[in-house]
């Protein structure tokens, strides 16, 4: 018996609440990647490990409010607890990696392919450990080309992530790339899905074991979004990571700067000359005219 499959029971907030998880997730690793390529190599393997766990949170984080969505209408659907905590320990393990190779060796395309290929694998595996999860009185099945497609867009999208990390540095064109990130993310979440079929076992009913979707995602997206929040208030505080190395430079030296109303004409004469008086009071913040006490 087929099932019937709804990836969007609770409408387009599913879905939008994932892009904006997927796209905060990206906006926190890539500036707090630019960080570390701006820092000395002691920081930088902090710096990158809060950025690949930032992407890392934010992927998964994507795919399970997504999945909050998803039901079958003559099932009930849970989930097995160790299987959802593998799917966020990858999640988080081949971003590292990718970030680590290319945050090291360099991204030349020899090194971009190779990291992009392992961590786009390791994201649709991710996702597919994700589905893994799910119990229900039935078997998942996937349509094979559509399958081959959303792991060919965890490809990409992992290696035009990784070449972001390293090539952006601009607060701006993070953003615009992060939110570009969130498209092909979600994109392949979705992808990923259409490719699900539902073949049920009998009558419909709930199956043996396993948590629902609300006793066990909810809480456990509460541990990766106070994780992103905390990242991002790494992110507030740290005016390099908003502004960009190259802006906070051009801040800092502006204010830096010394204010030529407030400096008195310097001397270009010879050495050997004394320098004109000058009336000093102009210079002062009251004006000519007054006298010091």
């Amino acid at each position: 018996m087929q099932g019937t499959v709804d990836g969007f029971s609770y409408g387009t907030v599913t879905p939008l609440a994932a892009y904006v998880m997927a796209c905060l997730g990206a906006a926190l690793g890539l500036r707090c990647i630019t960080r570390s390529l701006r820092n000395d190599q002691s920081w930088r393997p902090g710096w990158l490990a809060l950025g690949a766990a930032s992407i890392g949170c934010g992927i998964w984080t994507m795919h399970f409010i997504a999945m909050i969505g998803f039901q079958v209408e003559e099932s009930r659907i849970r989930y097995d607890v160790g299987l959802t905590i593998l799917s966020l320990a990858v999640a988080i393990a081949v971003v590292g990696l990718g970030v680590f190779a290319v945050g090291y060796r360099g991204a030349n395309t020899t090194n971009l392919l190779i990291a992009g290929t392992f961590t786009g694998l390791g994201v649709a595996a991710m996702h597919y450990i994700g589905m893994a999860a799910i119990r229900l009185n039935g078997d998942l099945r996937y349509e094979v080309r559509t399958v081959a497609l959303s792991v060919l867009i965890a490809l990409v999208a992992a290696t035009a992530a990784l070449w972001a990390a390293v090539a952006i540095r601009g607060f701006l064109t993070s953003l615009a790339a992060s939110l570009v990130m969130g498209v092909a993310v979600t994109g392949m979440h979705y992808t990923g899905m259409a490719a699900v079929s539902v073949h049920l076992h009998g009558a419909a009913g709930a199956p043996d074991s396993g948590d629902s979707a609300h006793s066990l995602l909810l809480p456990m997206l509460i541990g990766p979004v106070l994780f992103l929040a905390l990242a991002g208030v790494v992110v507030m505080f740290d005016p390099m990571l908003v502004l960009g190395d190259g802006d906070w430079n051009r801040t800092a030296s502006r204010r830096r700067a010394p204010d030529p109303r407030t400096q008195p004409p310097a001397w270009t004469g010879s050495a050997f000359e004394a320098p004109p008086r000058t009336d000093r009071s102009a210079y002062r913040p009251g004006g000519p005219g007054r006298r010091e006490r």
